[in-house]
């Protein structure tokens, strides 16, 4: 760990109310909490060393000795926005909260880029995802006893979007014995695009996924995956002017995410050349080659702990199918994992931000249950 900063207490009204104001359910709290900002080292997705800061939530319970929560959150581009620097909206911090206040120490990683962490995000890059959030927990274990506390090893993992895959990547890392301080006790991702390839790319141009979100997910993904895995030498190749001459800018971490969207045309046909509708619909080279890396998270591995997949009925952002595509590909595996319908949870007008909200009042039941079990 290189630095710890307290951010903010609440007492249990006070905790109440602030998840209530964020449209989060409050029905778990049971302690109040108090919030720290950790800034610790890792490796970046090259491997040379850095730091990525993080967000750790404590409750203020009697426990002595605590089981940890890691939550992996969707996705970020504007670095202000990470866990730990707690925006008033509250959406992404408000897991982390939920999980403090019903007796867990809770963890949420920045991820690298994000937060106070130097250089720009590697976007859906699972393996820097992993590195990033397994050090948090090494980063939370050093900090906890300064604290009266010490963490359990029993760790209990979800994510949601682009953390749902996260999450299977830390969960794959800790059972394959990557820190054999901590046992995964439980696993349960929420709307992950599990299957970029098959299920999510092809969304983006059939119309299923909205033409706003299409662009902004693909342009994310080509930028912040040419600074790992070399696509195109200028941004021309796959992108039509003006945008051309935009992205890199618009994902360096410092642009808010509003700005940014405004920024990008409305259809996937208005942002891309011939050569990046290519590349997408008929990945090759490198960018197949991440793309596997990617979508291994459910394929290359058979869980060994209790876990659920959770969806939303009609996801207009990650459909359902990457659920299907997971579950599938564990059942192959010989595991059958349950999917928990959310139902038609809603956010700001969107179902899958929703599934957000649902996914942590009903992983946070489950949890509890299992902490109860022992």
């Amino acid at each position: 760990m290189v630095s710890a900063r307290y951010l903010s207490g609440l007492s249990v009204p006070q905790t109440k109310t602030a998840l209530d104001q964020a449209h989060f359910n409050s029905d778990a709290v049971t302690y109040g909490v108090d919030a720290y900002q950790l800034v610790y080292s890792t490796i970046d997705a090259t491997g040379r060393p850095t730091t990525a800061s993080g967000l750790l939530v404590l409750p203020r319970s009697r426990a002595r000795t605590l089981w940890t929560v890691s939550f992996e959150h969707g996705t970020e581009s504007y670095r202000l926005d990470a866990p730990s620097m707690m925006q008033p909206d509250g959406f992404v911090s408000s897991p982390a909260i939920t999980y403090a206040a019903a007796g867990f120490a809770a963890v949420e990683p920045d991820y690298l880029g994000l937060g106070v962490g130097p250089g720009t995000h590697p976007w859906m890059d699972v393996p820097s995802e992993t590195t990033a959030s397994l050090d948090m927990l090494r980063a939370a274990r050093a900090f906890v006893p300064s604290t009266g506390r010490r963490l359990a090893p029993q760790v209990m993992i979800t994510g949601f979007s682009q953390g749902a895959s996260a999450a299977l990547g830390l969960a794959r890392a800790i059972q394959s014995g990557a820190d054999h301080r901590f046992r995964v006790a439980a696993l349960a991702p929420i709307s992950g695009a599990y299957d970029f390839q098959h299920r999510a790319l092809p969304a983006a141009f059939d119309g299923r996924i909205p033409g706003k979100m299409a662009v902004a997910y693909t342009t994310y993904l080509l930028v912040a995956w040419n600074r790992l895995h070399h696509l195109y030498a200028t941004p021309g190749e796959l992108f039509q002017d003006p945008y051309a001459g935009r992205v890199e800018a618009l994902f360096d971490g410092n642009t808010p995410g509003e700005d940014m969207l405004a920024a990008l045309p409305d259809t996937v046909g208005q942002l891309l050349t011939a050569r990046g509708v290519d590349l997408l619909q008929h990945p090759t080279g490198p960018f197949l080659a991440a793309l596997r890396v990617a979508d291994s998270v459910c394929t290359d591995w058979t869980p060994r702990v209790p876990m659920r997949l959770y969806e939303a009925i009609d996801d207009e952002q990650v459909l359902t199918t990457n659920t299907d595509s997971c579950h599938a590909a564990l059942a192959a595996r010989g595991l059958e994992v349950p999917i928990v319908n959310l139902g038609t949870p809603d956010y700001d007008g969107s179902r899958h931000l929703g599934s957000a909200v649902a996914g942590t009042a009903a992983t946070v039941r489950w949890f509890s249950q299992l902490h109860e079990q022992g």
